[in-house]
């Protein structure tokens, strides 16, 4: 597992620091959320990658046994339902890594993050 204490410039080194079995799940949350949200950057905050369209819009990471997606607690709220088999905190979802990652879903809460910053710009 990558370093906590590593500091990250690029999403592509993020990634590349993980193992080849956790690589393609990272690759595939970052095609889905760069499909969903075009016109976002691309960046590195708080050492994960991010995705920013006026502010913050989501961020992933990888952890020992889940990949966790932070899509704000305003999100976690409006899909509440759909996040319901998933352990959860008030910004943040865990998805486990030996089950399949929802991507629709992910798909689903990027379009609601962008429509959400697009209207306080």
């Amino acid at each position: 597992m990558a370093s906590s204490r590593k500091q990250f410039k690029t999403i592509d080194e993020y990634i590349a620091a993980y193992p080849e079995d956790v690589r393609p799940l990272l690759e595939k949350m970052r095609r889905v959320i760069r499909e969903a949200a075009s016109q976002a950057d691309e960046a590195i905050s708080y050492g994960i990658p991010t995705f920013k369209l006026h502010g913050n819009l989501v961020h992933f990471a990888a952890f020992k046994n889940h990949i966790s997606f932070f899509p704000t607690p305003s999100a976690i709220v409006a899909f509440k339902k759909e996040l319901a088999p998933y352990k959860q905190a008030k910004g943040t979802v865990q998805f486990p890594l030996d089950q399949s990652i929802p991507f629709g879903l992910v798909r689903k809460i990027v379009k609601f993050r962008v429509k959400q910053n697009l209207a306080k710009k």
